[in-house]
């Protein structure tokens, strides 16, 4: 069929093959996507001073989730200013925006996180976290221990650069704006889960969403990721060990769960090193506390232990759960106590569409320089932003913000007191999150 477009070049030239005129679109295609490239990257170093002074503000005054109450009240701010429709109070504090383009198109959503986690910052910087709070029982000190601040002012500079081209964006941009990735208070809901319970990836309907994660053991300049399975989905457990209670003189006249509760812990690092096939996927079990016992000479009646669970395959997944029960409950049982198992399901395995990433990866190549975007292995570590990813497909990247000539053994990991990370990231990844979206919208209007 002879489209205007297509008999202009037809007349214009004359016989034609298929394959020429194909071309002939793309390359208008093509010129169009480049003109919206351009601006995101004539308009994103402008915003620099803007984005520092943005992730300071958040860095030096962090929220733990679902408590992140003046972070949605700036960010809502800046939405509204910038003409963005908002919607406050998503899954308790979340802020989304909608950003509708002047020409018809799909629907993109970003998402970045906002809450900050219980550590008390070591680093000495003129806008150091001085926060305290009481969690759990304890007073603490609060930090962005996870870069979630640079998200926050990365994702606030998206939205600055997009809603200026407004009329030029064919389609739709949802801002997500994600309380309490790191995990919702006890006793309540909370992140991604929440958010997408409550209808953020509806009304307009999202077709794909993006996500980034500052890292402080990739360098800056240098952008990270994975086709498929990327990190890992993530249980918590814990095993209650009950014995009989006795005087620590005479031990043979109780049951002794500290006895018992090691030798559990002991076991279960036989799930992983003998009892899964690794070379077909990584997997971890942890044991992170134990409790039991408050004087040297009694033997308690009681112990429990806390950890976690990571996988990346769901046959493995199930697998795991049912050894930690036998292991545990059979161990104990032996000894003439008692083990129970709880486990909590906390966040799927985070998956990177094969199709959505193959199709954008060059867009982060083309940002950063092909030389500077890196595949990289599974990584153990869980994320919520899977949850969306169980929707829609999305793509999630990791954006290096170790300083230019420090090794991984100087850089300080995320949740540490010491966890840093340069400001020279937030521009590229105002530059990544922007043209993913706007060559995302554009490629599908080129279908």
């Amino acid at each position: 069929m002879t489209t205007p477009f297509t008999g202009k070049i037809l007349n214009k030239i004359g016989r034609i093959s298929a394959a020429a005129l194909i071309a002939a679109i793309t390359a208008q295609s093509v010129s169009a996507q480049s003109a919206l490239a351009k601006s995101i990257d004539q308009k994103a170093p402008a915003l620099e001073k803007k984005l520092v002074e943005w992730r300071r503000h958040f860095h030096q005054n962090p929220e733990l989730g679902n408590r992140e109450f003046k972070t949605a009240e700036k960010v809502a701010s800046h939405l509204k200013q910038l003409g963005i429709e908002v919607q406050t109070g998503v899954a308790h504090t979340g802020v989304v925006g909608i950003l509708k383009g002047g020409k018809p198109g799909p629907v993109v959503a970003l998402r970045a996180d906002m809450d900050g986690l219980p550590v008390a910052e070591r680093v000495d910087l003129p806008f150091k976290s001085k926060v305290t709070t009481e969690y759990k029982g304890q007073t603490t000190g609060v930090m962005h221990a996870c870069g979630h601040d640079t998200h926050i002012a990365i994702l606030m500079g998206v939205a600055d650069v997009l809603a200026s081209m407004k009329n030029e964006l064919p389609g739709t941009i949802k801002f997500i704006f994600q309380p309490a990735e790191e995990g919702a208070p006890e006793g309540e809901e909370g992140g991604a889960e929440l958010m997408v319970k409550e209808g953020v990836l509806e009304n307009p309907k999202v077709d794909a969403i993006f996500g980034l994660h500052i890292d402080s053991q990739i360098e800056v300049g240098k952008i990270s990721y994975r086709p498929g399975a990327t990190m890992a989905a993530v249980d918590f457990f814990s095993i209650d060990v009950k014995g009989k209670q006795t005087h620590g003189a005479y031990p043979w006249s109780g049951v002794d769960p500290i006895v018992t509760s090691s030798q559990i812990v002991t076991a279960l690092q036989t799930i992983v090193s003998r009892n899964l096939d690794l070379t077909h996927a990584p997997a971890v079990v942890t044991i992170g506390a134990i409790h039991g016992g408050v004087r040297q000479n009694i033997i308690p009646e009681s112990v429990k232990m806390i950890g976690t669970i990571r996988t990346f395959d769901e046959n493995m997944h199930s697998y795991v759960h049912k050894r930690l029960n036998d292991i545990s409950t059979n161990i104990a049982e032996s000894a003439g106590a008692t083990a129970t198992v709880d486990i909590d399901i906390m966040y799927p395995v985070t998956h990177n569409d094969e199709a959505l990433t193959a199709k954008m990866i060059g867009t982060l190549e083309n940002v950063a320089g092909k030389e500077n975007v890196n595949v990289i292995p599974v990584k153990t570590g869980a994320e919520d932003f899977a949850f969306y990813q169980q929707k829609v497909p999305g793509f999630f990247f990791f954006l290096g913000g170790m300083p230019k000539g420090k090794s991984v053994a100087e850089a300080a990991p995320h949740h540490t007191p010491d966890f840093y990370v340069d400001e020279g990231s937030l521009v590229l990844g105002v530059r990544s999150i922007a043209r993913l979206a706007t060559d995302y919208l554009e490629k599908a209007k080129a279908k």
